[in-house]
């Protein structure tokens, strides 16, 4: 019995104003899930990383269609080049186009398909020298010259 008592006084604690020894009680937490408060930190943190990642992914959108575009007209540019080389024609020679705007000769022999931006097809260029436009985005998908 005396051991119990000597326990006891080994987990009593002096109150600091008083000087009187208390006795401290252990009891055992059994917490179980989040609080409120935690679970409004991480939505907190996820909606701040999602403000920042969410632009982000847009202008790469944007970028990579744009990159697409280009090397697209570039492709297109080439086909019509090597059609004029392989036929004989000059810089200034027109172009023939079907009725689907794509140019007849060239795209069964030099491109499978004729490329589109999006939805939208490319409009082929007038002649030979001429650059191929982007009908979806004249003034953002420019082919440098």
């Amino acid at each position: 019995m005396e051991i119990f008592f000597i326990l006891i006084w080994f987990l009593c604690k002096k109150h600091p104003i008083l000087g009187e020894r208390e006795v401290i009680y252990m009891r055992k937490m059994n917490k179980k899930g989040f609080t409120l408060v935690e679970i409004m930190i991480v939505v907190a943190i996820i909606g701040l990383l999602a403000a920042i990642a969410i632009p982000n992914f847009v202008k790469a959108r944007e970028s990579a269609t744009k990159n697409a575009c280009i090397a697209n007209m570039k492709q297109i540019q080439g086909a019509i080049q090597v059609w004029a080389i392989d036929n004989s024609k000059a810089g200034d020679a027109a172009v023939v186009q079907n009725t689907a705007g794509a140019t007849v000769g060239v795209v069964p022999d030099y491109i499978k398909k004729w490329p589109s931006c999006g939805t939208t097809a490319y409009v082929c260029p007038a002649t030979v020298d001429a650059t191929p436009v982007c009908a979806a985005n004249p003034t953002g998908h420019v082919l440098s010259t």
